[in-house]
């Protein structure tokens, strides 16, 4: 199996329960120095010890998703992926807390943006990147927008629009961690999960992403 074989039976398998998609579905895959020096540079299979990753989005009712997950291919007698990519995760979710932790009435995406950056960087979160919209009848709504992937600092226009209760919102950063057991190698932990913000505060709409999924 290839990755855009992988590609390919997403969307087909949207396409069979009736659900557009929000963006053609983009999935990658990484490697470490050991699966690349067995199978080579222009390897596209996926194989055991590969880190799978998916952005992906459907439309239902009108209303359009937008999310990342990330995959383990387990080698023989693993259990689960290595304990560094494990730590990754977590600090992912971890800046995921401080993120939303961040959202405020009234606030722009700038400065909700600053705001969680500092406080990421003084928690030691490692190399936190947030680059997160809103969401509804369109994949980038009109509203705040806290962060481009190239843009870390401020975002003219966009990020000068203010945050409103009973809105929408992607949860997509990343953090970029050393993995040890990939002779060092840093790796990028990306994740997306969609989020409502209301007065009762952060809502997920389907839970977010603790663990790997295990292939």
């Amino acid at each position: 199996t290839t990755i855009e074989d992988l590609r390919w039976h997403w969307w087909q398998r949207a396409t069979d329960m009736g659900l557009p998609v929000s963006f053609p579905p983009f999935f990658l895959r990484m490697r470490g120095p050991e699966n690349t020096a067995r199978w080579g540079e222009e390897d596209k299979v996926i194989r055991e010890g590969d880190l799978l990753h998916c952005d992906v989005g459907v439309e239902y009712l009108r209303l359009l998703t937008d999310h990342q997950e990330m995959a383990y291919v387990l080698r023989p007698g693993e259990s689960g992926p290595p304990a560094s990519l494990v730590a990754g995760m977590a600090e992912g979710n971890r800046l995921q807390d401080i993120f939303t932790e961040s959202w405020q009435q009234g606030q722009s995406g700038n400065q909700i943006l600053e705001t969680a950056l500092t406080r990421a960087r003084a928690a030691g979160i490692p190399h936190p990147r947030i680059y997160s919209h809103s969401l509804s009848h369109y994949l980038h709504e009109p509203g705040p927008l806290m962060g481009l992937p190239w843009e870390q600092e401020h975002c003219p226009g966009r990020g000068d629009v203010v945050m409103h209760f009973n809105t929408v919102y992607t949860v997509e950063l990343s953090v970029t961690v050393p993995v040890p057991e990939w002779g060092g190698q840093e790796v990028r932990i990306m994740l997306e999960q969609d989020a409502a913000y209301t007065e009762d505060g952060v809502i997920y709409m389907d839970g977010r992403q603790t663990v790997f999924h295990l292939v």
